[in-house]
């Protein structure tokens, strides 16, 4: 099952703390993946579905199978960051976003920092067996 393609992407602002650097003050590269991860769970959190929640009453949680992420710019301390979060095919199972990381500049200006493909797989929160994403899931996300 596509997803909607003319929906606007989920955005999700963010500050580059100290603790997101290396020595230099620039973003350490696998600190976007962490970034992404802020950008999904709040995304799922706009659409009414807490991790918590996930996990204890439908008895789902999100798993990472699958990253290609494409770095084009570096971030740094203090910059004000927008992540966003696109489904771009939705299957039984699992699905596929796309993710940016876009620098906030003073002037409104956006610089494409980051961008990757992530897969997510389905899996009962119990067993980490593959299962079904919720129907309640599926109608709020895609």
């Amino acid at each position: 099952m596509a997803s909607n393609d003319d929906a606007p992407p989920f955005r999700h602002t963010l500050r580059v703390y100290w603790e997101d650097t290396d020595a230099g003050g620039v973003v350490f590269y696998a600190n976007y993946l962490k970034f992404f991860e802020r950008g999904r769970t709040e995304w799922l959190r706009a659409r009414g579905f807490s991790q918590e929640r996930l996990r204890t009453e439908l008895g789902a949680i999100f798993v990472v199978t699958e990253t290609a992420v494409r770095y084009l710019r570096p971030a740094r301390l203090d910059d004000m960051i927008a992540v966003t979060v696109q489904p771009t095919e939705t299957g039984g199972a699992s699905m596929t976003l796309v993710q940016q990381a876009l620098r906030l500049g003073a002037d409104g200006q956006e610089e494409l920092l980051a961008e990757g493909s992530i897969r997510i797989a389905c899996v009962h929160a119990g067993t980490f067996k593959p299962r079904r994403i919720p129907t309640a899931v599926l109608q709020k996300t895609t």
